[in-house]
């Protein structure tokens, strides 16, 4: 019975790819009627849940060298940094996992069947325009049906060529260098073929040896000093390229583009110091490629549809020479791997938008995905499955605009079909989650927009959860999370005085996450088995403010984000309640902000920002002193100078100083972080 309905949806997702041809057919021969200028209307669109960003010059001043860096900067997100400059960087939003984080790029999800984490590390902001972050989803209802599928959702919107007048080619180079031995030079070449199509390619390169000083001190159970040292940290060097091209394109009442995309790394992996070990043998390479396409056109004045297209294809070479502790044995075993996965992933998806009336649009999205995992495994381990998986996604949407009332619904069904070799069974799966959005706006004169949600949603088990030969087991149900969210935010511009603008948000939220799935052992520290045991209550409160202004000539900015989190580990196993019951779950904090601060005097800027990270509890599970983690923070400042040549030619020049106290700290334990370090960036347009 599911196969049918999934067969069904796909005939449907044929369907609408069919329409879009005839679409696309239309829209050239109309554009032969008009002229160059293109006018594309729609109804005005404000979002009910706002999104958290940060955009334009914003990320360029930030001390930050990847997407990761940046998130920071977020209320409510706990970045996982496995230290130095080849360490994994993962992002978690309201302790949910980083497995519930959907990361999309150019509004087509990033994915990773095999162990569903996106590593933010691989990712510039030298190409973004923006980076937006929303808890639960968007609260608009033309999207596709995994922009539903998400917990909660961080947007990679990548720039678009926009050209001066008279202008046809944009070219900007820019080159970067700094401490721990880095080189990082970019180039981005934009040209303009006719007012309706446009061209852009960018290309970077990044090298570093990985090496700095860390302070390394540990106390024992009674309190004295057992490790009071200075070491370099080691294995921590990264080799990178990134090259990627878009091509931009318009339609009567309408739009396309298409992107290319390609990442090649080699990197150490930075292993944990432990016990007088200070590197390690694990190293990792990557090459990452994709193509993606967008389609999206105002069909007649009430029917609207989009297309997305993607195939990605992804190499991981995992090569690890280190040896392994068993728990249950006194010696130490040889446990060495060179492993070698291929991921392709195949996506289609049609969104279909209908205005039933002017203040009421229903929206239809059906999305299909084949994932395919295939590996060489050279290390110890029993043989591999070679997983694949077809999955549909369906959404139903509605919306509702009644003036001071906004409200939207949605129902997301998720149907699962899974083939693997070496008689492992792998049952289908199927699953209906839905979402409730409500905004209401008391005053029409004032900007105060009040807002509530719930939305229920899971995440599949992974390729490594089910089918991994180390911890193979391939019964395991969803992990599902509940999320209510009740907020407001409110905004005022200012005519007089220094302040120009001011805008507040805050939430308030609870979220439960059930059956998660979490590893217990199986005698030894390598070999553990997956089920689903887990659960965990979130509650908190997210604030953010960003205030603009100026003094005289010179202009200022201010965001700040604070939260508070209690987040408690009620997980039970036959019925008994673990040690842990209760305590707040490894690495969160009850309290974490930032600080972004700017000013800017003719062709000068000045930034500072600053993190703050409280206490907290590392990964031993037991809130006990010995596993207490002291709060951390971070000053950060850069000063920056732009030269204008010939009033063609722009130059920039900017310093940037990164934990300016030089504080010693490990985001995770025992992976330390660098000190003090300095980066210099020069860049060139025209």
């Amino acid at each position: 019975m599911i196969r049918q309905l999934i067969w069904k949806m796909v005939w449907v997702a044929v369907c609408c790819l069919g329409l879009s041809l005839e679409t696309v057919a239309q829209s050239r021969l109309d554009s032969l009627h008009h002229l160059n200028e293109v006018v594309i209307t729609a109804k005005p669109f404000k979002e009910v849940i706002p999104a958290q960003r940060l955009n334009g010059l914003q990320l360029e001043r930030l001390n930050t060298h990847n997407v990761a860096d940046a998130l920071r900067y977020f209320s409510g997100v706990q970045i996982k940094d496995y230290g130095g400059m080849g360490g994994l960087k993962t992002v978690d939003v309201r302790n949910m996992g980083s497995h519930h984080v959907g990361v999309f790029y150019d509004g087509i999800q990033i994915g990773n069947a095999q162990n569903g984490v996106v590593d933010l590390g691989h990712f510039s902001l030298d190409d973004l325009e923006e980076l937006s972050l929303y808890n639960g989803q968007k609260s608009e209802i033309f999207q596709s049906a995994k922009d539903f599928a998400s917990a909660s959702a961080v947007y990679l919107k990548t720039k678009k060529p926009k050209f001066e007048k008279g202008k046809k080619t944009n070219l900007l180079v820019r080159y970067k260098a700094g401490s721990i031995q880095l080189i990082n030079p970019s180039i981005r070449l934009e040209q303009k073929l006719n007012d309706r199509l446009s061209l852009s390619l960018s290309g970077e390169y990044m090298k570093s040896d990985g090496q700095y000083k860390f302070r390394y001190k540990r106390l024992n159970q009674a309190g004295e000093v057992a490790y009071d040292t200075t070491a370099t940290r080691w294995n921590s060097d990264i080799e990178a390229y990134r090259i990627e091209a878009g091509v931009y394109g318009v339609v009567h009442n309408g739009y396309w583009q298409a992107k290319l995309y390609y990442y090649d790394s080699e990197r150490g992996l930075p292993g944990a110091i432990v016990k007088n070990i200070w590197q390690n043998g694990e190293r990792q390479g990557d090459k990452n490629f994709f193509a993606q396409a967008t389609f999206v056109k105002d069909v007649t004045p009430k029917y609207k549809l989009q297309l997305n297209g993607k195939f990605a294809y992804d190499y991981t070479h995992y090569l690890s020479r280190d040896t392994v502790q068993f728990l249950q044995e006194s010696v130490t075993k040889k446990m060495q791997f060179d492993n070698t996965y291929y991921q392709q992933d195949w996506y289609l998806s049609a969104v279909n938008m209908y205005s039933i009336l002017p203040v009421w649009d229903v929206s239809l999205s059906v999305d299909f995905q084949y994932n395919k995992l295939n590996a060489v495994m050279r290390g110890v381990g029993t043989p591999f499955t070679f997983p694949q998986r077809y999955t549909t996604w369906a959404a139903l949407a509605t919306a509702l605009n009644l003036g001071k009332w906004k409200l939207q619904a949605d129902v997301l069904g998720t149907f699962v079909i899974e083939k693997v070799r070496n008689n492992v069974e792998a049952p289908d799966k199927s699953e209906f989650s839905p979402a409730f959005i409500v905004g209401y706006k008391p005053f029409s004169n004032q900007d105060l927009n009040l807002r509530a949600f719930y939305k229920r949603i899971f995440r599949l088990p992974t390729f490594n959860d089910l089918y991994y030969a180390q911890i193979g087991f391939s019964q395991l149900n969803p992990e599902f999370t509940n999320q209510f969210n009740i907020g407001g935010s409110y905004q005022k511009t200012f005519k007089t005085g220094m302040i120009d603008r001011i805008a507040l948000q805050m939430d308030v939220y609870y979220a439960t996450i059930t059956d998660k799935i979490i590893a217990a052992p199986t005698g030894s520290s390598f070999r553990w088995m997956m089920t689903n045991m887990g659960k965990v209550e979130s509650k908190g409160v997210d604030v953010s403010t960003v205030v603009s202004g100026h003094i005289g000539l010179v202009k200022l900015h201010t965001n700040l984000a604070y939260s508070f989190t209690k987040a408690q580990d009620f997980t039970k196993i036959n019925g008994k309640k673990l040690s842990s019951y209760g305590d707040q779950i490894p690495y969160t904090p009850w309290h974490s902000g930032s600080v972004i601060a700017g000013a800017e005097y003719g062709t000068w800027a000045l930034n500072y920002s600053f993190i703050y990270v409280g206490e907290r509890y590392n990964g031993a599970v037991n809130n006990i002193p010995r596993n207490y983690v002291e709060p951390w923070y971070t000053h950060d400042f850069s000063l920056q100078k732009e030269f204008r040549i010939r009033s063609r030619y722009l130059l920039k020049a900017s310093v940037e100083m990164n934990n300016a106290l030089n504080q010693n700290y490990d985001v995770v334990l025992n992976y330390p972080m660098p000190g003090r370090n300095f980066r210099f960036v020069i860049s060139f347009s025209l």
